[in-house]
């Protein structure tokens, strides 16, 4: 396996060039060409039950002095001991997100060459590619994406931020800010919850590195043989995902059966990453998930990623381990991210191996 070439301090990997999948769906091929076909997704139990569901968080509760503020700290500690998944709702961000998502569509409408006008350097991951992949033989998910790196705000690299639609970069900068500050707001409920110092874990994401992923599932006529997202669990603490259009896709592990996730109007699905799942101790998990694809019609969605400033010390906070073994050893934040990024997506391959074995 190829090992990606890191420069600099910003860029975390690399990926190779594959090629574009929206293309190659526009093609109504009658084969899928054999390096999407995914045989082993194809008879996975997915569980066809409207009743289960992630469980929804009103954020307007999350207040002090609120009415319903410790019923719903309480649902909150729930969601993320016993789901590592939930829809919040009334977040307060509609109007942006609906920004964002009317940009992310007409990026995506763009033709193939303009797009590529933002186009992946070599040995990075930011702009318009692909991720995770460090082979030529290696299986691909059947999907786009565009990510880029929004915060810290020095670190960014605007050359690579679209200047098509003319409100993409405006409206990205605006929708940077507003996902900070709901992931901000939930940390500091969920340091509450865990019994952390206040301030010891939200500090942490106050001058976070904070990613983006646009993602672009086309339509795929043998939709059941590919993938869209291979199953994994994300690195980071917290990651903050909308729904662009209304095509079901993200499928979550539940009891190693897969339930797909039905988003409610104007929801956040948030879920906890690794990162998290490692300074609690385990007290909270990250979940596998992934996305599946559509016959007819195509998924677009935004997903923004949540993690400490990379020369963070990752470990379980002290306040978690008085009466417990630690559960895992310690790494800084940018090695950790760096081992995520240099291997394919394989479940919780990294965070398993972080794991201390007594």
């Amino acid at each position: 396996m190829a090992s990606p070439k890191v420069v600099g301090t910003n860029n975390l990997g690399s990926s190779l060039p594959v090629k574009n999948v929206q293309l190659l769906a526009s093609q109504n091929l009658k084969d899928i060409p054999p390096r999407y076909v995914r045989p082993e997704f194809e008879y996975e139990e997915v569980l066809d039950d409207d009743s289960i569901q992630i469980p929804v968080i009103d954020m307007s509760k999350l207040v002090i002095g609120q009415l319903g503020y410790d019923d719903e700290l309480q649902n909150l500690h729930l969601a993320c001991k016993h789901w590592g998944f939930f829809q919040l709702v009334y977040h307060g961000g509609t109007e942006i997100i609906e920004k964002m998502k009317a940009a992310t569509e007409q990026f995506f409408s763009l033709p193939l060459e303009e797009k590529m006008e933002w186009a992946q350097p070599p040995d990075d991951i930011e702009g318009y590619g692909q991720v995770f992949v460090f082979s030529e033989d290696q299986k691909l998910d059947w999907a786009d994406m565009f990510f880029l790196y929004l915060l810290p705000v020095s670190l960014r690299k605007t050359r690579l931020w679209p200047e098509k639609p003319s409100s993409f970069r405006s409206t990205l900068n605006e929708y940077s800010k507003e996902m900070h500050k709901i992931s901000m707001s939930l940390f500091r409920s969920i340091e509450i919850n865990l019994g952390v110092e206040p301030g010891n874990l939200s500090r942490l994401f106050e001058d976070c590195k904070q990613g983006l992923r646009l993602n672009y599932y086309p339509p795929c006529n043998h939709a059941n043989k590919v993938i869209g997202l291979t199953p994994h669990s994300d690195a980071v603490g917290l990651t903050l995902l909308v729904q662009v259009n209304d095509v079901q896709g993200l499928q979550i592990k539940k009891n190693d059966k897969w339930l797909p996730i039905k988003p409610a109007p104007g929801a956040i699905i948030v879920n906890i990453g690794d990162m998290l799942e490692i300074m609690s101790n385990g007290e909270y998990s990250s979940i596998e998930h992934r996305a599946v694809v559509n016959h007819e019609t195509e998924r677009i969605s935004v997903a923004t990623f949540h993690m400490p400033d990379l020369a963070t010390m990752l470990g379980p906070f002290p306040e978690l381990v008085n009466d417990n073994e630690p559960k895992f050893r310690k790494m800084g934040v940018e090695e950790f991210l760096r081992l995520n990024l240099r291997n394919a997506l394989d479940g919780k391959r990294l965070l398993n191996e972080m794991k201390i074995i007594y």
